[in-house]
């Protein structure tokens, strides 16, 4: 079986083709980008619609297939922006019909916990999922995911990209953030058990650089912090589960500092830290195309007619048994 699948659900159109056994034949996208900073819904759509085929292409001549090698068709279902996924799932129903192809909806966060299973070969892991719209710690009970902590509010990589955009930084913001260093700033440190809460920290941040202060010393202050929040939650977690693996994915895990923190919290616990490879923990279709392929397996192809988006689509909503790595 050979799996297709396309990521839509914010910035990154991607397409992935992926077989049976795992191998990623295929990790091609294209994103959206902002000088101004933030992602518009209308523009987004444009973005993805107007990268659809060019990126298809792609990915299918680098895997050396044609669209008749196919066997089933993913896609991003949610939860994500509606507009964006609007188009991906568009696309995916377009190429199911016309090739006559089975479809299967694929849940955003699911995809990223599944293809970080595989790659690291990590079985029953505590997970810390860190992205734009999701910091959650998510951990298996037997029937499904389950998620003992989140966000209270925003996600961390949102407020991320909400203090680059208000600090003159382009879409999206991240990766420069991450790279500033200063001096410590008093900020607000926000867990409320398993729970976390950004916009304080944020909201905090910004006065801070509003009323005068060096904006390096703020920013390397609130990455330090909301880090630290973060890693709390996740080692909770640990203690909480017994579980000794931590799995690190989302598109905020690519943050250099956040996995040496990481690190440095599970070597004190004995626990071991797996974090997928940069190009799998950001939004792509990979994992898509991977999920697709233990979805068809669970629950079989999904008839066009229910295939509509689900752009609050929670992880813990899903029957989903641990399967083989």
């Amino acid at each position: 079986m050979i799996s297709l699948g396309i990521e839509s659900t914010a910035h990154t159109f991607g397409v992935g083709i992926v077989t049976s056994e795992g191998e990623i034949l295929a990790n091609v996208w294209d994103s959206y980008k902002s000088p101004e900073g933030g992602m518009r819904p209308h523009e987004l759509a444009e973005h993805h619609f107007s990268t659809a085929v060019k990126v298809i292409r792609d990915a299918l001549d680098r895997a050396g297939l044609t669209l008749s090698d196919i066997s089933v068709i993913g896609y991003s279902r949610g939860p994500g922006i509606g507009q964006a996924l609007l188009i991906g799932a568009f696309v995916a129903r377009s190429l199911a019909l016309k090739y006559r192809k089975p479809l299967v909806g694929v849940n955003h966060p699911l995809a990223h916990v599944e293809i970080g299973r595989k790659v690291t070969k990590s079985y029953d892991p505590v997970v810390l999922y860190v992205s734009g719209g999701n910091t959650q710690v998510i951990t298996h009970n037997g029937r499904r995911y389950v998620v003992l902590g989140e966000t209270l509010d925003v996600g961390l990589g949102n407020a991320q990209d909400k203090l680059g955009r208000e600090i003159g930084l382009p879409f999206p913001a991240g990766p420069k953030l991450d790279r500033m260093v200063g001096k410590w700033v008093e900020l607000p440190y926000t867990v409320k058990g398993m729970d976390l809460s950004f916009s304080g920290l944020l909201t905090e941040a910004l006065r801070r650089i509003k009323s005068g202060e060096r904006v390096e010393d703020v920013v390397w202050s609130f990455m330090e912090v909301a880090f630290s929040m973060t890693i709390e939650v996740a080692e909770r977690a640990l203690a909480l589960s017994g579980k000794d693996e931590l799995l690190l994915v989302g598109g905020v895990a690519a943050s250099p500092r956040l996995k040496e923190k990481a690190e440095v919290m599970c070597r004190e616990r004995g626990a071991r830290l797996k974090v997928p490879p940069v190009e799998l923990v950001r939004d792509n279709g990979a994992m898509i195309a991977w999920t697709a392929i233990l979805s068809y397996r669970i629950r079989g192809p999904e008839p066009i007619e229910e295939s509509s988006i689900k752009p609050q689509w929670r992880i813990d909503e899903i029957e989903w048994p641990l399967t083989d790595i």
